[in-house]
């Protein structure tokens, strides 16, 4: 595993649970508003930890962690996620596996595996917009609507996420992602926030009065949405 960042204690990112969240290096995708560029484009600088490091932490603080976050970067690009995720749930900790959602057969592997208690997939636009959003010429979306398709199966607990950009986000892709994940149990959507170490440039979060109409807009099609960041 490139495992590239590493937050001890985290009460947020993991609903429910006291954890730490692993960070890991690398994504296939390029979009401009990523907050942890650091992790795709500048991984030659980027401080790395071993999976013995993590672990050792791990063993120590039983008892008061009760859950791991494992993001990115995208993980499910290590070729080793799940042998790491199989040695963290020999420790007797829930895992939350966040997901840009293109690998879907390795998602499936994951949750049939019984290697994940919680999935948290980011959905990046409408399905019209998604290669201007991910950065990516010729991206197909196919693997991304698989994906979906698996957490809407119900399999494991999941939430979808759409990073909210003035830029790149009007009111209609909202809905018309309400529309594609209708169905979905949770949808937050999350103001763009300038971390000053961005792909792109140019970025600019919406209003809150702009965000909340999307919240009230996507609500006609999936019972619970919330607003993150606002």
């Amino acid at each position: 595993m490139k495992i590239c960042g590493f937050q001890k204690l985290t009460l947020l990112d993991f609903p429910g649970r006291v954890a730490c969240t692993v960070f890991t290096g690398g994504c296939n995708l390029r979009c401009p508003f990523c907050h942890n560029a650091g992790l795709v484009t500048e991984l030659s600088a980027a401080e790395e930890f071993s999976e013995e490091e993590i672990l050792s932490y791990l063993k120590k603080r039983t008892g008061v962690l009760d859950g791991v976050c494992i993001t990115g970067g995208e993980p499910l690009l290590q070729p080793d996620t799940e042998d790491f995720l199989g040695r963290i749930k020999g420790l007797g900790l829930a895992i939350k596996l966040d997901t840009n959602g293109t690998y879907p057969e390795r998602l499936s592997a994951i949750i049939d595996a019984g290697l994940c208690d919680y999935v948290a997939m980011d959905i990046k636009n409408s399905k019209e917009r998604y290669v201007e959003t991910v950065g990516i010429e010729g991206f197909d979306i196919a693997p991304v609507c698989k994906s979906v398709d698996i957490l809407l199966s119900g399999k494991v607990p999941f939430e979808f996420r759409t990073t909210v950009v003035r830029e790149l986000h009007t009111t209609e892709d909202i809905e018309k992602i309400a529309l594609w994940i209708k169905g979905a149990g949770k949808y937050f959507l999350q103001n763009f926030v300038d971390s000053g170490n961005l792909i792109g440039e140019g970025l600019t979060a919406h209003t809150p009065e702009t965000l909340e109409a999307m919240r009230k807009i996507a609500q006609k099609h999936i019972d619970f949405v919330e607003l993150r960041g606002v």
